[in-house]
């Protein structure tokens, strides 16, 4: 306790005694005059209803000094009003918001990384939305489906009022509409978005659709609108929902135009079909605008909507689950926004090292071209490759000196030898030479445009090696480096690289050639024997393009 507190007990401490020996002097007084001219009795009874009062007004001074101490300036009566006026504050799961936070605070420092203006806005502006839905109150219920399943008709009959088009036979809704749904029991409000439908036609068709997957991703509770049995074409988008995260309520409306024994066997179907990422418990059936009926007096009437299965399930989730449920939407768009981030940031990079590969190869090739030896030596390049190893390893944050960088690109050279690679590229280089110069330069250019190659399979190979933290990967550097010959072993790339290799290394060879004798591809290949007889098994590459397993769709 502080001094001057403390003297201020001390001193009102004093007084409080001082006062209760003046009182209780002064009660004896009062009973000695009363007792001196009236009964004893009657001074009695006088005396102890004056102590009485005396107790409940000290009890009363010492409960308003101590609620005074606690809420001074007449906070009391303010915090009495708020506490009368407030509700129950509805919280999100604290773990799943911390990281959601944590991954927004990470995004925020990647962004900065970001050269494209345009981007580095966009992600900002995703990273304040998923911010602000921290606090959000209101649950989001995306309808999703083609245009033909009534997803229209659905929400009229879920909040009781025309909302759209519901006679056409696809869908009419162009943009994301979003209706407020209150249900009881629930504090917090639910709005539901209609979507445009999938599976279109035309160029319309598919922008509608792609808005319609957007803001599927988005939803908390994602309602699935079905007419019959899945399709694949349904069924695919609706797996991929699910995969990525999303809580999946599978409607199948219009069960009004079918028999009871019919209805039973497509639920039957549509439970086996979901059954590996949506409960059976979370397939409901509606009507939500059944088709009118005629009586036999003549008359047409419309029969109401059969929502109540759906409202009823919908309820039971967000009661349950609802809380969870946002706190995962959350959760998951925070990470996609910062893959997204790191997909944007690392094609970046990759954008910058290609430059750096594309400066070096031709380095090399000036290096090989003007002190022609009689093998394409890789050890003659290693300083330069060692410089673009340092370059790129800079552009992925990882400084390394020129040692350092000189034995990765020993290493690597060694392996480009001993899986044949460097055989393979000679003879690569040699064909497609033949084909667009004159015999006589072959023997000069193919040296130069050879080094070119192997440094451009070198410098790819590095990018691979950056890209995953300075690691080459369970199948080890040979698999890398025998992977990136096969990529860049197709004809199309040849035929590009190659004339471009004739501007800039054949060229000025017939320019200013150089002053060595010609060397004869022959004498290259029965150099390169001597390292066949030292190289490991060549990498079986599997090109997975031609794999026939169906296309993931990218959520």
């Amino acid at each position: 306790m502080r001094l001057p507190k403390l003297l201020a007990l001390v001193a009102a401490l004093t007084v409080v005694l001082g006062l209760m020996i003046w009182l209780v002097n002064s009660i004896y007084q009062l009973y000695i005059n009363i007792a001196w001219s009236a009964p004893p009795l009657l001074a009695n009874v006088v005396v102890l209803l004056l102590i009485v009062l005396l107790a409940l007004l000290i009890t009363a001074l010492i409960y308003y000094g101590v609620m005074f101490w606690r809420f001074p300036k007449g906070s009391l009566r303010e915090s009495q009003n708020q506490q009368k006026r407030r509700k129950p504050k509805i919280k999100l799961p604290e773990a799943k918001t911390e990281a959601a936070a944590e991954n927004l605070r990470a995004i925020k420092k990647q962004v900065k990384q970001i050269e494209d203006e345009v981007s580095r806005q966009a992600l900002l502006s995703r990273s304040r939305e998923i911010e602000t839905n921290l606090s959000k109150k209101n649950l989001q219920v995306v309808i999703f489906g083609t245009g033909s399943s009534g997803k229209t008709s659905l929400i009229n009959a879920l909040i009781g009022r025309m909302v759209g088009t519901v006679s056409a036979p696809m869908g009419t809704t162009e943009v994301g509409e979003t209706y407020e749904l209150k249900l009881k029991g629930l504090e917090r409000e639910i709005l539901i978005t209609d979507t445009p439908g999938i599976l279109e036609a035309g160029v319309a068709g598919t922008e509608r659709e792609q808005l319609a997957r957007k803001l599927a991703t988005e939803a908390d509770l994602l309602l699935f609108v079905v007419e019959n049995d899945l399709l694949q074409s349904e069924f695919v988008p609706l797996k991929a929902l699910a995969e990525i995260g999303k809580r999946n309520i599978l409607v199948l409306n219009k069960i009004d135009l079918y028999t009871d024994e019919d209805k039973e066997k497509i639920l039957a179907r549509l439970r086996e079909r979901i059954r590996t990422f949506i409960s059976p418990s979370d397939v409901v059936t509606v009507s939500a605008n059944p088709r009118t009926v005629k009586l036999e007096t003549g008359e047409i009437i419309q029969p109401e909507p059969d929502v109540m299965p759906l409202i009823r399930r919908l309820a039971n989730i967000l009661r349950a689950e609802g809380d969870d449920l946002m706190a995962d939407n959350i959760l998951l768009q925070s990470q996609r926004l910062g893959e997204e981030a790191r997909k944007l940031i690392d094609a970046q990079r990759r954008r910058q090292a290609d430059k750096v590969v594309e400066r070096y190869q031709w380095i090399s090739a000036g290096v090989i071209a003007v002190t022609p030896l009689p093998v394409v030596d890789l050890l003659a390049t290693v300083a330069v490759n060692a410089q673009m190893v340092v370059e790129i390893g800079k552009i992925y944050g990882c400084d390394l000196n020129m040692e350092r960088g000189r034995d990765l690109a020993l290493s690597l050279g060694k392996t480009l030898a001993s899986l044949g690679i460097v055989k393979g590229a000679i003879e690569l280089v040699s064909r497609a030479l033949q084909l667009n110069i004159a015999t006589y330069l072959v023997g000069k250019a193919i040296q130069g445009v050879s080094a070119a190659y192997l440094t451009r399979i070198a410098g790819k190979s590095f990018i691979e090696y950056f890209r995953q933290n300075q690691d080459w990967g369970d199948g080890g550097i040979s698999e890398v480096v025998q992977r990136q010959f096969e990529l860049n072993k197709k004809d199309e790339f040849v035929k590009a690289f190659v004339q471009e290799a004739i501007a800039k290394v054949v060229q000025p060879l017939t320019q200013n050639p150089p002053q060595e004798t010609e060397i004869e591809y022959q004498e290259v290949a029965d150099e390169e024997e001597e390292v066949e007889e030292t190289k490991i098994p060549p990498y079986e590459y599997v090109d997975d393009w031609t794999n026939s397993s169906p296309k993931r769709e990218d959520w």
